[in-house]
């Protein structure tokens, strides 16, 4: 029995005589369905490859992101400690030159009731209380600014509102109310990029819609130590801090606590 095969004519332009392969078929049909096998292959590891590849250009992208933000989170965090140095020693100065402070003033919004008057420290104001201070007692904001909504309660007709809203400007340095540790630091979809801390007795602040967050999670701070900047992040509609202060899981009205120490 003869057996099949395959001619393979090729010709070359210019000449008169073309050359002729004979292939037998069995070595033909093997070669064509490799050739396929091949390509498919081919288009899978493209296929596959480019997501790949993709993700793989994507996360050296994201690498650097992350690095590039802890490194200005660092600097953060040092221009913070640089300004509670400077605070420090400028309030030294001013003891050793005995110059005297001038009285705190008093910030009242004209649409609001008296009862939400804050206590807000002028410039030159005595020092800050001592900072191992516990108690959660002290203003968080250099500046008084504005109260723009107050406490609460459950059970009121008005929406629950735990805490108070302080109008000031973005970037505003926001401090500790009391030593303590940061219990939670991080997003909150309604608070924004919040921070949580944990004092003595029970008692907790947080701090809410800020822009930045100078400590993290497990770091213990003083009484006016920098752990944020204001901003606007979260459900909000306009630059402020959002201040509580909770008890045992009960929250207090800011006013009325800071109230009894001023």
């Amino acid at each position: 029995m003869k057996h099949k095969s395959v001619t393979i004519v090729v010709h070359t332009d210019g000449e008169l005589e073309s050359r002729q392969y004979r292939v037998p078929l069995w070595a033909f049909e093997v070669g064509k369905w490799t050739a396929g096998g091949i390509a498919v292959l081919v288009v899978l590891f493209f296929l596959f490859a480019g997501p790949i590849t993709r993700n793989a250009v994507r996360a050296q992208f994201l690498d650097r992101q992350v690095a590039r933000l802890q490194e200005e989170n660092g600097r953060v965090q040092q221009l913070a400690a640089a300004l509670n140095r400077a605070e420090a020693n400028y309030q030294e100065l001013r003891q050793l030159l005995g110059v005297k402070a001038p009285p705190e003033k008093v910030v009242v919004r004209a649409d609001l009731p008296r009862a939400l008057a804050v206590r807000a420290r002028a410039p030159g104001a005595p020092p800050r209380p001592a900072s191992d201070s516990a108690s959660p007692l002290h203003w968080p904001l250099d500046d008084g600014g504005f109260v723009t909504r107050g406490q609460v309660q459950a059970g009121d007709p008005a929406e629950s509102h735990p805490g108070i809203d302080i109008a000031v400007p973005t970037g505003t340095a926001v401090r500790a109310a009391a030593a303590g540790v940061v219990a939670h630091a991080g997003t909150d979809p309604a608070y924004g990029l919040f921070v949580l801390l944990r004092h003595i007795d029970g008692y907790e602040t947080m701090y809410g819609h800020a822009s930045r967050l100078v400590v993290r999670e497990g770091d213990s701070v003083v009484a006016g130590q920098v752990i944020a900047l204001s901003g606007s992040s979260g459900r909000s509609t306009a630059p402020h801090l959002h201040f509580e202060i909770r008890r045992e899981g009960k929250s207090l009205d800011p006013l009325t606590v800071m109230k009894r120490e001023n």
